[in-house]
């Protein structure tokens, strides 16, 4: 039978976002693994009937649904203008085969069009990043039991570890012709072009530039996606706070 309880406890600590509120995941585990009362029993632990009554398909839809509302807030981050380059934390750099092109082109007086291509790569990065969403949707779709209680059980990150495991290849199969596209549509690959062209000794002899700016923003990309998640992830798991849609409610109240 599905342990109802974890369910609920992984369910509130993967919904809430990242803000202040008394309680932690450690706290919370303790009473679903030890002693938890009677409702109104003397010593039972404050929460301990959420989601009493309802079926364990409706708290496994909880669930899956916590975890949606999790991604979604991750993509919604980056996904947007400035979601990479106003962000210190997850700007993408440029790439360092990039260097000695852009050391040329000070050495001339046009800096700038690095500074342009290193604007555009990110602008890039920032409309590629929604297209993931289909795929945290099917990770959690295969999401069984057994991961649910790994994730209870296991560190800070577990979730975030879960969804890096299961999407990694295919996020960074599928991103690429996104991002390549993206790139273009941003102005990024006529600015590696105007680079290539006006930098003394042009791109080094860098194979396939194109080629190489895509796979670093790949990278980058999904690293900055896990970064945010595992962030959010440990700060969920201290602050369980947040219900956000209907059936959260019921499942918490």
């Amino acid at each position: 039978m599905i342990d109802r309880r974890s369910l609920i406890v992984v369910t509130m600590s993967l919904v809430a976002p990242p803000v202040f509120a008394h309680g932690t995941l450690d706290s919370i585990r303790q009473g679903v693994s030890g002693g938890m009362g009677a409702p109104g029993a003397s010593g039972s632990t404050p929460g301990a009937n959420r989601g009493a009554g309802l079926g364990n398909d409706e708290i496994g839809r909880g669930l899956k649904e916590a975890l949606r509302v999790g991604s979604d807030r991750v993509v919604s981050t980056l996904g947007r203008p400035g979601g990479f380059w106003g962000s210190r934390d997850v700007q993408i750099p440029l790439p360092s085969w990039l260097a000695s092109a852009q050391r040329g082109l000070k050495t001339i007086g046009k800096s700038q069009l690095v500074d342009e291509l290193h604007l555009r790569m990110n602008r890039g990065a920032e409309a590629a990043v929604p297209k993931a969403k289909q795929l945290f949707y099917d990770a959690i779709t295969a999401m069984t039991l057994d991961d649910a209680r790994r994730i209870l059980n296991g560190p800070s990150n577990a979730a975030t570890e879960y969804f890096r495991g299961k999407m990694s290849s295919p996020l960074a199969r599928d991103m690429s012709p996104i991002v390549d596209r993206s790139l273009a549509d941003a102005g990024a690959v006529q600015s590696l072009d105007r680079v290539a062209s006006s930098a003394p000794g042009g791109l080094g002899g860098t194979a396939n530039p194109r080629q190489q700016l895509t796979r670093h923003v790949v990278e980058k990309g999904i690293d900055a996606v896990f970064t945010y998640l595992g962030r959010e992830e440990a700060s969920i798991r201290q602050n369980p706070t947040a219900r956000t849609t209907d059936l959260l409610k019921r499942v918490f109240s």
